[in-house]
């Protein structure tokens, strides 16, 4: 059977969900499912909309930025994640906790001409109407520059080919600033065009936020990261090997950035941020010299650690989806924050924390000791265990040949036949 799928989005949402059940042929059971998870607000952040699709949310603790205490809400389904984050957070306490550092807070957008004889000359004409320019970007906005944001320079790179790119930085405030952005620049754009004589090829934001760049970093005596029978020296040196390692091979250091961005994502995720944006322009960050690289950096002189990481975090408080999201609302009441810079400072040292955490445990006990114990509780309530079977199923599955799904729905069958027959 096939349903009518025509004029979708101008259908209610009980239309719409009984077009699904019916296309998909769902039992009443699964329709339901889209009832318990609804927020009718939520159909004016998308199109088409169904329902929510929850993920887990938690709590990261022991976190010290800057002398400032936080509790770090995280977003993830991924296991052993929030308890690596705590943990290294824990350890970078003991030292003091992170430092933090952001110059700036700026977000770029390109305007981009084609076919240019002359980009060169072009390039000229724009840089010195720049003050011109700056004054039509700021007017498309004009509350952003009430709010002390607004645009701030210009600047041109000849991209080849006969491409021009003209970048515009603006100061976005508390915002992500991504559609105000967007607006300046279509704005700017047909200035341009009656400069220049061309229309451009496009518009839009870029998310490579190099002039939203945020450090952290942290100091740790090699006697914190003693792990069982590893001394912390030897931790120490093996940790800052393993960074090295994430400098000169790609293959290792996709995995070193994918670490520390499970605690970027989380917390994007957490406060109603674009974890898309982030990904892309972080990634991005990391092959900026040619080749791809790990973002953070461990060094050990014998006696201390120290970390360094630097991201483009282009994030905000206000705008988007954040205000109709009250999850994200209560987030960042959880977190205490009060800027948009204070976000993006917890952030960074969120992913150092997970970074730190991950490089120890690969170099000392493995990787695998405590992200599978968690694995495992999550095959065994897949596989149906109750709250009362679980750490006997935890524990016989741990001892198992065999960790699969059908291995676990056989422990319970035989747990559960073990128990009929004891309550007989």
């Amino acid at each position: 059977m096939t349903a009518d799928f025509r004029h979708f989005y101008q259908k209610s949402w009980a239309e719409r969900t009984a077009i699904v059940a019916e296309q998909a042929q769902l039992s009443t059971a699964e329709t339901a499912l889209f009832k318990q998870y609804y927020l009718p607000q939520h159909s004016e952040i998308i199109e088409n909309y169904l329902t929510d699709y929850p993920l887990p949310m938690g709590l990261a603790v022991n976190f010290v930025v800057d002398d400032h205490p936080y509790i770090v809400p995280m977003v993830t389904e991924e296991p052993s994640v929030i308890a690596a984050a705590s943990n290294g957070a824990k350890i970078v306490k003991r030292a003091g906790g992170f430092t933090t550092k952001l110059t700036k807070r700026e977000m770029v957008g390109q305007i981009v001409l084609e076919q240019l004889a002359d980009p060169a000359k072009t390039a000229e004409i724009i840089m010195a109407h720049q003050a011109d320019l700056l004054v039509v970007a700021d007017a498309a906005h004009p509350s952003l520059k009430k709010r002390g944001g607004g645009a701030r320079r210009l600047r041109t790179r000849d991209l080849g080919q006969g491409y021009l790119s003209i970048d515009l930085f603006v100061d976005v405030q508390a915002a992500m600033g991504a559609n105000m952005l967007n607006s300046m620049l279509e704005a700017v754009a047909k200035s341009v065009g009656v400069l220049t004589k061309t229309n451009a090829l496009m518009s839009i934001l870029s998310n490579y936020a190099t002039a939203s760049l945020v450090q952290a970093t942290c100091e740790l005596p090699v006697s914190l990261l003693q792990a069982g029978r590893y001394a912390g020296k030897l931790v120490a040196q093996k940790i800052a090997s393993a960074s090295t390692v994430a400098q000169i091979d790609p293959y290792r250091a996709a995995t070193h950035n994918k670490g520390i961005m499970n605690g970027i994502d989380a917390l994007a995720i957490a406060t109603g941020n674009d974890w898309r944006a982030l990904e892309s322009g972080i990634h991005a960050y990391a092959a900026r010299d040619g080749q791809y690289r790990g973002v953070s950096t461990w060094t050990t002189d014998g006696q201390t650690l120290t970390g360094t990481i630097t991201l483009p975090l282009p994030v905000g408080i206000v705008g988007g989806s954040i205000k109709i999201n009250a999850l994200a609302q209560l987030n960042q009441r959880i977190l205490g924050l009060q800027t948009a810079p204070e976000l993006a400072k917890v952030m960074v040292a969120l992913g150092l924390a997970q970074n730190l955490a991950a490089l120890r445990a690969l170099v000392t006990t493995g990787i695998q000791q405590g992200h599978m114990h968690l694995q495992l509780k999550s095959l065994a309530l897949a596989a149906g265990a109750t709250a009362t079977e679980l750490p006997i199923v935890l524990q016989q599955l741990e001892q198992a040949p065999q960790q699969d799904l059908a291995t676990t729905q056989h422990l319970i069958k035989k747990l559960r036949q073990t128990k009929e027959e004891t309550d007989d």
